[in-house]
């Protein structure tokens, strides 16, 4: 069964989107939106990848992605654990396309 992700979406003054996100035990960490990633031709869903706010840009995060599944009457939605491989491949290959682009 595919784990569920409470979330709250939010922009800072600097145009930053954030989530936060909140686990099983109700820990809440704020994250911001590095990627969105548009799967709807391939998967029928959206993609978002985040990483922690506040953390310094040269220091390494561990990047959390998500497949988006947005409610019908246009709000919100939910986040989802990505579940195959051949999602985990379009998403990584969109990632290096993002670093690759960011580096030059």
């Amino acid at each position: 069964m595919a784990e569920h992700n409470h979330h709250d979406h939010d922009h800072d003054h600097e145009g930053h989107e954030h989530i936060t996100l909140v686990d099983d035990q109700g820990n809440e960490t704020l994250y911001e939106i590095l990627l969105t990633v548009d799967g709807q031709e391939e998967f029928g869903k959206n993609y978002v990848l985040l990483y922690p706010a506040g953390v310094p840009e040269e220091e390494d995060v561990e990047l959390q992605a998500y497949a988006y599944i947005e409610n019908e009457d246009g709000t919100e939605g939910e986040l989802q654990q990505i579940e195959t491989e051949a999602e985990w491949d379009m998403i990584e290959e969109v990632f290096n396309t993002f670093m690759t682009e960011e580096e030059e």
